[in-house]
């Protein structure tokens, strides 16, 4: 499995390695961006925002990269439920409020699955509901009522605001039309079609070697090509040396990416 992260401002690959295949993308995600960011930062580039399509997608990255100072623009999956509908949630008591009224208190933190997805439980007693007109509707053939929601369920509305916004439906766009077609590239014309060597190491060689030729064709644009005669050089250096004596009021500019 090939994880790449790509820069949307140039289309420069920043990020490359071979991962074995027996586990999903958002299990690979926090690695990533340990080893991304230290780099980025010790060449003087601010890291900001983490853009990535619905495989990257899970609460605890969500709360990793908050921890780490990233906004997060990473559509959830389908699984995921902010809560049961006909509840209300109250935060300051942490509860559920059932259309009756009924309280359903928080009871626990599990981990579920073989993932160990962390998940809140709540739960009431029996003799809450006992009496309830909609008891069969809501409790079916159970005795309690008993709510799972993920443990960042906080993190998950949080990432979802940013997706829905402006902001987000722009990152989207970033994403489809600068990180997605450099796998294109990579696989049709950079050797990445098949690799065809034994082993991860080996295999992460053949990544590094495909981005790296990804990244010189990447660097040619920027040299220029137009050859400067020496009367228009000298002609510059005059305009220099004037601009030294001359005094000047320059604007700045601080963005943040």
């Amino acid at each position: 499995m090939s994880q790449l992260s790509v820069d949307t401002g140039h289309h420069v690959i920043t990020d490359i390695r071979a991962y074995h295949a027996d586990k999903r993308d958002n299990q690979y995600l926090q690695d990533i961006t340990t080893r991304l960011k230290k780099r980025l930062h010790k060449q003087g580039l601010l890291w900001r925002n983490c853009v990535a399509d619905t495989g990257y997608s899970s609460g605890d990255n969500y709360a990793f990269l908050e921890a780490e100072g990233l906004e997060s623009f990473i559509p959830p999956h389908g699984t995921y439920k902010g809560g049961p509908q006909g509840f209300t949630y109250n935060k300051e008591q942490d509860c559920f409020i059932c259309s009756q009224n009924k309280v359903i208190p928080f009871t626990k933190v599990f981990y579920e699955g073989a993932n160990k997805n962390k998940k809140k439980e709540y739960r009431a007693s029996k003799y809450v509901c006992i009496d309830c007109p909609i008891k069969k509707q809501c409790l079916k053939k159970s005795q309690e009522k008993r709510i799972t929601i993920t443990f960042y369920n906080e993190e998950y509305q949080r990432n979802i605001a940013r997706v829905n916004s402006k902001k987000g439906r722009y990152m989207k766009s970033k994403r489809q039309s600068t990180v997605e077609p450099v796998f294109g590239t990579l696989t049709q014309f950079m050797g990445l079609r098949k690799i065809n060597t034994i082993g991860i190491q080996q295999a992460n060689k053949v990544m590094h070697l495909s981005a790296m030729a990804y990244n010189l064709k990447k660097y040619l644009k920027f040299i220029s090509k137009t050859v400067k005669s020496d009367a228009n050089a000298m002609h510059r250096f005059v305009l220099n040396i004037k601009a030294l004596f001359t005094p000047q009021i320059r604007p700045f500019a601080i963005f943040n990416f």
